[in-house]
């Protein structure tokens, strides 16, 4: 997984890919297609339970990257990545880590990962 990761923040930085925004409407905060498609596995995995939790995930998900920005000093180190501009929120027992890159105001959510107890690991 982490190389995964580190693949969609490379792609990003080098401008290999372009990145789409979160919401339509933000363009500041963009999504990878890593994190686009392993949120749907999520989303998907919890319609099949029931499709009141994947909406409550997904709303509450939804609110948690809003405000990110505003938040952004609350955040921990990425454990999947070293340096200060990759952090990582947990939100309802997933990780999502995220590149903040500073010079264009843009926040890129590099994927949605399940928590683990050996997340140093992965």
């Amino acid at each position: 997984m982490k190389t995964k990761l580190k693949e969609e923040l490379d792609s990003y930085i080098n401008s290999k890919v372009k990145f789409t925004p979160y919401y339509k409407s933000m363009k500041h905060i963009v999504s990878s297609a890593l994190f686009e498609e392993q949120l749907q596995a999520i989303l998907s995995s919890f319609e099949k339970e029931e499709c009141n939790s994947a909406k409550s995930f997904k709303l509450y998900l939804d609110t948690v990257i809003i405000n990110m920005q505003s938040k952004i000093t609350k955040y921990k180190p990425s454990l999947y990545f070293d340096g200060e501009n990759v952090k990582d929120i947990e939100n309802q027992g997933f990780v999502i880590p995220f590149y903040s890159d500073e010079a264009e105001e843009i926040y890129v959510l590099l994927g949605i990962i399940k928590k683990t107890t050996n997340d140093n690991d992965t």
